[in-house]
């Protein structure tokens, strides 16, 4: 099913104080996306993808060497210090450069989602699409209760809680859209064809991580104009500034 159409309410997204306490250098990079027509293939983006897999593989770097990256090693201690083991559980970023180190490609699944995994290798760091248009109001990066309801991405039949003071993207209908902070993402949130409303989100947990996640938001924007779709002005938020609206209202803390 094709997501809201332009001109949905607005959605306030908020750093909970208790991840800043655990993660004080987290950062967290956000544009909307009111309205992009998600495409299977564009040339550009594959061409953005491939690039960025022959640039890490002309690096041979080993499994110990991508942990060792200083983007991921921070992401390593930020998970230990929410009490996530990061050898069973590591992020998002850790994951697809593990798999492209190896020697592999990633999996082609959609311009939007390629475009992600482009930016994530170049940058080191999770980024990821998200389809907000069965979130209405509010999203928080947050510790889990533990009551919240996750629906596994490809398998939403099979519920599953968080554990209780795990990171996860939750909304204010006690749904969690993410597992382990960004370890997985939800089937809720998951980036299909066809008309769409996204969030796209950026993240870094090292001292400086800032720059990193604005240099990252300004390649998703270069791309996204070519992909032909509207979208706001990118925002950054951090334990000075947790929230932010998008959707319609001003950005709270522009891209500088």
């Amino acid at each position: 099913m094709d997501s809201t159409s332009p001109g949905a309410s607005t959605l306030a997204v908020t750093i909970d104080a208790r991840v800043s306490e655990r993660v004080p250098a987290y950062v967290l990079g956000l544009i909307a996306v009111p309205d992009i027509d998600v495409v299977k293939d564009a040339p550009a983006v594959d061409a953005l993808l491939t690039a960025a897999e022959d640039a890490l593989h002309a690096e041979k770097l080993s499994k110990a060497d991508v942990s060792a990256l200083p983007a991921i090693a921070a992401w390593r201690d930020a998970y230990r210090a929410v009490d996530v083991n990061p050898n069973r559980f590591p992020c998002a970023a850790e994951s697809v450069l593990r798999r492209v180190a190896k020697g592999d490609r990633l999996p082609r699944i959609n311009a939007l989602v390629d475009l992600c995994n482009a930016v994530s290798l170049a940058g080191r760091l999770p980024v990821a699409s998200c389809d907000v248009g069965d979130i209405r109001g509010e999203l928080s990066v947050r510790l889990a209760d533990g009551d919240e309801t996750y629906l596994p991405l490809g398998a939403p039949d099979a519920p599953e809680h968080p554990d209780a003071g795990e990171v996860v993207y939750a909304d204010g209908r006690g749904r969690a859209h993410s597992r382990r902070w960004n370890w997985r993402q939800g089937d809720v949130v998951k980036t299909g064809l066809g008309r769409r409303r996204i969030l796209l989100t950026v993240e870094a947990a090292h001292d400086g991580g800032r720059d990193a996640v604005e240099e990252s938001l300004g390649r998703l924007a270069e791309s996204l104009a070519g992909l032909t779709a509207t979208y706001g002005r990118p925002l950054v938020l951090d334990r000075a500034t947790p929230t932010g609206v998008l959707f319609g209202a001003p950005a709270a803390v522009p891209v500088r």
